[in-house]
C-alpha cells in the first residue's frame, strides 16, 4: 500500500515505525462555586511556575549544545508570561467561575484560533507554540508525567497526528531516520525542524495513524512525498540502496559546511545565512561570511507590548558582537495585514499580500519604525550594521526611508549618542522596484534579491494557497530573466547585490544564479553545506554556459529537467 502527504524535507530512508501519541486531555466545561476561586487562581499560579521553571531547565540545557532547540523553549517562556493570557485566565476563574483547566484550555484556543486566521503560514503556524505551552500547563495541572519522544535503541520512522516544538526539540536527532505527520506544511515548526537537521520529512499524510502499525516497515521516498507501507523484497532492496546512498550524500554534503566557499575554478562566493532569532548556532561565525537577512520581526510578534528601544537594542548588539565586523543586513520591520501584532489593531484586508505591509507600515507608523532605526543605530557601533528596507516599489518609498533614516541620525548626533556608518539597501521583491533597478540602484548601498515575493507577484500566484500551488513557478523563465536584468544594474554601479529567497539556497539553482553575475548567496542555516558543495562542482565558465541555455529557454518544466539534468 502506498499512501501520499507533502514533502516537507528531502530523503530516502527504509525502516521501522514508531507511533508517537502524545497524550492530551481536554478538560470538561466546568464551574466552580465561589469558595472555590482562590484555590484554583493559586493553582494556575503554581502551575505557572512549574511550566517556567521545566521550560528554563530544558533551555539551559540546550543553550551551549542546541540553540535552535533553545529558542524555542525561550518562546514558550514568553508565553507563559504573556499579559493579556495572565489577565484573561484570572478573570475567568475570579469573574465567570471557571474552573482553572477549563480556563487555560478556552483562553489558548481564543488565542490559537485568532492565529490560524493569519494568511501568512509563518505567522498562522505558531499557533503549535501556544498548544504546546496549553498542553505543558493542563500536563502540570494535573500532575502528569512529561510524555516526551523517548530515547530509542535504534534508529526510527516517527508517525504522529503531529509533533508540536516541544517534541520535536527533545527527540534524539541522531536516531529519527524520517517524520511522518497528519497534519503540517511546508512552514510547519515540524517541517523547519526537519530541513534544519536533514531529517526527511512527509507531512500532511490523510488518516495516517489508521493505516501504519507499531513497528511496521515501511519505505519513505520524502522527495516525492510517498511512502511504502510493507513494501516487497524487491522495494527494500531498491531502498536500502536508496537510504545508504541519502546517508553517504548528506555526511558527504556536511564537510563542506565550515570550508570556504568557492568554485571549482577557485572564484569566492560569499555565503550568508537567514536568521529568525537572536539564539544562533556557534558554528556560524566560521562558515557564514555575514547575516544576509536579520529578520527582526520575531521581536514584535506574540506580544502584547511593543519591544522598547533598549529591548531592541540589545537584541542587535547581542548578534553584532557574536559576528564581529562581517555584515549583519537588518530588515527593518516586515509586518502588516498578513503578519499582525496582538499589540496593534490592525485593520484586515482583502488582499493582505498587496496592501499595507513592509515600508507602507513603517511609512503609516512612523514612531514605531524611528524607534527600531534609532535602536539599530545606536547598536551599529558594535559591529558592522546594515540596514534593509523591504516591499520597496519605487523611488520614492527609497528616498522616503531615507528621509527618516536621517533624521533619527540627527536626533542623535544632537543628543551626542554614538552610531556606526549604516550602509542602506532595499529589499527587491516587487517587479516595478526590480524592473528599475538601474534607478533603484543610483540611490541604496546594496540590495538583497527576496526570490520567494518577487516570484509570487511576478506569477500572481499566492506563495501560501495550494489551489494556485502550479501557477507559483521559482524557475519560469521570466524569474531568471528579470534576476540577470537586475544583476547588471547593481554591476554597473558596482553595488553589492545578493539573493536571500529559497532560489538562493537551492542547490539546482545556485550555478545558474552565479552564472548570472550573482556573487554572494544567502539562505537557511541547514541549506550552507549543500550549496557549498554545489558551488565547489561548478566553474564560473560552466555556471555561465547553464545560465545562457536557461535563459533561453520557454517553461519553467523545461528549466527544471535541464538542472536536474546538469
Amino acid at each position: 500500500m502506498i499512501i501520499t502527504g507533502k514533502s516537507a524535507a528531502p530523503g530516502v530512508v527504509l525502516g521501522s515505525i514508531y507511533i508517537y501519541n502524545k497524550n492530551f486531555i481536554i478538560p470538561k466545561e466546568s464551574f466552580l462555586k465561589d469558595e472555590e476561586k482562590n484555590f484554583h487562581l493559586q493553582r494556575y499560579n503554581s502551575v505557572k511556575e512549574l511550566a517556567k521553571k521545566e521550560l528554563e531547565e530544558l533551555k539551559n540545557s540546550l543553550s551551549k549544545i542546541d540553540p535552535l532547540k533553545a529558542e524555542i523553549f525561550g518562546a514558550h517562556q514568553e508565553i507563559v508570561d504573556d499579559i493579556t493570557i495572565n489577565e484573561e485566565i484570572p478573570a475567568r476563574i475570579l469573574s465567570d467561575l471557571w474552573a482553572g483547566d477549563w480556563a487555560i484550555f478556552q483562553v489558548y484556543q481564543t488565542v490559537i484560533d485568532a492565529l490560524h486566521q493569519i494568511a501568512d503560514p509563518l505567522i498562522s503556524e505558531r499557533s503549535d507554540d501556544f498548544d504546546d505551552v496549553r498542553a505543558l500547563l493542563l500536563r502540570l495541572w494535573y500532575d502528569q508525567k512529561d510524555d516526551a519522544l523517548l530515547s530509542f535503541k535504534e534508529p526510527v520512522i516517527i508517525a504522529a497526528h503531529d509533533l508540536k516544538p516541544s517534541d520535536t526539540a527533545k527527540f534524539d536527532k541522531d536516531k529519527i531516520l524520517a517524520i511522518l505527520t497528519e497534519t503540517g506544511g511546508v512552514n510547519s515548526h515540524s517541517a523547519i525542524i526537519a530541513r534544519s537537521y536533514g531529517i526527511p520529512a512527509v507531512l500532511g499524510i490523510e488518516e495516517l495513524l489508521s493505516h501504519v502499525k507499531q513497528g511496521q516497515l515501511v519505505a519513505v521516498n520524502a522527495d516525492t512525498g510517498t511512502v511504502i507501507l510493507d513494501p516487497k523484497e524487491e522495494t527494500i532492496n531498491e531502498f536500502q540502496k536508496k537510504s545508504a546512498d541519502f546517508f553517504r550524500d548528506r555526511e558527504n554534503a556536511q564537510a563542506y559546511r565550515n570550508k570556504e566557499s568557492k568554485t571549482s575554478c577557485g572564484v569566492k562566493i560569499e555565503i550568508g545565512v537567514n536568521l529568525s532569532g537572536s539564539n544562533v548556532e556557534p558554528d556560524l561565525k566560521t562558515c557564514a561570511d555575514s547575516v544576509g537577512l536579520f529578520r527582526s520581526e520575531f521581536l514584535f510578534l506574540d506580544r502584547n507590548v511593543l519591544p522598547a528601544e533598549g529591548e531592541q537594542f540589545d537584541c542587535y548588539k547581542q548578534i553584532l558582537e557574536f559576528f564581529g565586523q562581517k555584515p549583519v543586513i537588518l530588515r527593518t520591520l516586515d509586518i502588516g495585514a498578513d503578519k499582525k501584532l496582538p499589540c496593534m489593531d490592525i485593520v484586515s484586508e482583502d488582499n493582505p499580500f498587496l496592501g499595507n505591509r513592509g515600508i507602507r507600515f513603517c511609512f503609516n507608523s512612523p514612531d514605531i519604525f524611528k524607534t527600531q532605526i534609532r535602536a539599530a543605530l545606536r547598536a551599529s557601533v558594535y559591529g558592522n550594521l546594515w540596514l534593509m528596507i523591504p516591499m520597496v516599489t519605487s523611488l520614492d518609498c527609497i528616498r522616503k526611508a531615507k528621509e527618516l533614516i536621517n533624521s533619527v541620525r540627527a536626533d542623535l548626533r544632537q543628543e551626542k549618542i554614538p552610531y556606526g556608518d549604516v550602509k542602506i539597501g532595499i529589499m527587491i521583491e516587487v517587479p516595478s522596484i526590480a524592473l528599475a533597478a538601474d534607478l533603484a540602484s543610483k540611490e541604496v548601498d546594496f540590495a538583497s534579491i527576496g526570490s520567494n515575493d518577487l516570484c509570487q507577484y511576478l506569477c500572481a500566484a499566492d506563495r501560501t494557497n495550494a489551489e494556485v500551488f502550479a501557477y507559483y513557478q521559482s524557475y519560469h523563465p521570466a524569474m531568471f530573466r528579470l534576476i540577470k536584468d537586475v544583476i547588471k544594474s547593481f554591476a554597473r554601479e558596482k553595488k553589492t547585490l545578493s539573493i536571500c529567497g529559497e532560489l538562493g539556497s537551492d542547490p539546482l539553482a545556485v550555478p545558474v544564479l552565479i552564472g548570472l553575475g550573482l556573487r554572494k548567496l544567502s539562505m537557511g542555516s541547514a541549506s550552507i553545506a549543500s550549496v557549498k558543495r554545489r558551488l565547489s562542482s561548478v566553474s564560473i565558465e560552466k555556471a555561465e554556459q547553464m545560465a545562457e541555455k536557461v535563459l533561453r529557454m520557454e517553461t519553467a518544466v523545461e528549466i527544471e529537467k535541464y538542472l536536474k539534468n546538469s
